[in-house]
């Protein structure tokens, strides 16, 4: 039996961030029901160079396994009123509208919970409930200072190569519905919750927010070196060409990486504040003893030495050692130890592949109307 079985999720949202909520649930056992447009969530048709068109993009599958697909025009009349019979019998309502919208429908949070007292209604927005802007993943990286941290010194404000934003807005609204759920198991009582993208966002500038504030110093960009800590973020090149990442924080794994290079210990490099002041010449030094010895010898020692590092891999080369780690449902991190029971997910739903099914069963409209709905 899985976590959250007998939990139903109408999941009226699209793109990235509520999806990949209903996502989640879903793989706790949830049943997750998205209604798409007669057009489908935009992301269906997102394919990127090379991807075969199929009706379902690599980028829509990214966060809608285990769902169920309802076709519903939510402008017309009849799709509405499915909308609200299958939200008075669900458990959590994740919704992702422009601000205002909704309540146009007749389909906010208000009238929602109205109807159905204890439902959890779940809602992310760009910039909040009273600002009309739509959220673009990469805009609120450009407005909450990531894109002016990322990316070398030389060059210019660099958007990430994922939709962070959208991605750390999901954990958010998890977090809060999976709290929701909690206090509504104690009172019985549902509750509204909602984060938006750029709170999201600005939230997560973690310790850059607090140098900032400490110092009054802007932060910049320094590729992969960390403000705080050296030799962390460094990258060395073995001399086999093998591209090591260092992630050094404590004076201990400092002196091990010493003995482990073949270095002397300098007073310069004795402290991390030492470090970090004098970052460049010790990331030439480490630079310089790195490129004398190949990979095969160098990690191994790193590894037995205790010292955080590893290969800066390709994007198939870590999702490869991933795939053979949780293959092994009986090691420490395969799937049956993750979750005892857990079920299978289905893939990825195609569009209203489950109109009439879920229609019939929970709403009261009539097979006429069902038919001409899916």
């Amino acid at each position: 039996m899985s976590v959250l079985d007998r939990l139903l999720v109408l999941e009226l949202a699209s793109v990235l961030a509520g999806p990949s909520v209903g996502q989640f649930l879903a793989e706790l056992g949830a049943r997750v029901i998205k209604v798409e447009p007669p057009s489908g969530d935009v992301t269906r048709s997102w394919y990127r160079d090379g991807e075969a068109p199929s009706g379902t993009a690599s980028y829509f599958a990214a966060c809608n396994f285990g769902k169920e697909s309802v076709v519903l025009d939510l402008r017309a009349e009849s799709g509405r009123r499915a909308a609200l019979q299958l939200a008075e019998k669900a458990d959590v309502v994740l919704a992702s509208f422009a601000p205002g919208s909704a309540e146009r429908l007749g389909l906010g949070a208000d009238e929602l919970m109205r109807r159905n007292p204890g439902l959890i209604h779940a809602s992310v927005t760009g910039y909040g409930a009273d600002d009309p802007r739509a959220g673009y993943d990469a805009v609120i990286q450009a407005e909450s200072g990531f894109m002016a941290i990322n990316g070398s010194p030389e060059g210019p404000p660099t958007k990430l190569p994922v939709a962070l934003m959208d991605v750390l807005a999901a954990h958010h609204l998890k977090e809060a519905v999976l709290v929701a759920l909690l206090e509504r198991g104690a009172t019985g009582q549902g509750r509204a919750v909602s984060v938006s993208l750029i709170d999201a966002a600005v939230s997560s500038l973690a310790n850059q927010a607090t140098g900032w504030f400490a110092t009054g110093r802007e932060p910049a960009r320094m590729g992969s070196a960390h403000p705080n800590i050296a030799p962390y973020g460094t990258v060395l090149e073995t001399s086999d060409g093998v591209e090591i990442l260092l992630a050094v924080g404590t004076d201990a794994q400092f002196d091990r990486l010493l003995g482990v290079m073949g270095l002397d210990p300098e007073d310069r490099f004795r402290t991390n504040a030492g470090r970090v002041r004098h970052r460049t010449e010790l990331e030439a030094m480490l630079r310089r003893a790195a490129a004398a010895i190949p990979s095969e010898a160098l990690l191994p020692r790193l590894r037995e030495a205790r010292i955080p590092a590893g290969p800066a891999r390709k994007v198939s080369a870590a999702l490869a050692e991933t795939l053979t780690r949780l293959s092994d449902p009986t090691g420490p991190d395969g799937l049956r130890q993750w979750l005892p029971g857990r079920r299978a997910v289905p893939p990825p739903p195609g569009l209203g592949a489950h109109t009439r099914a879920v229609l019939r069963e929970l709403t009261t409209l009539d097979p006429e109307e069902i038919d001409r709905l899916s």
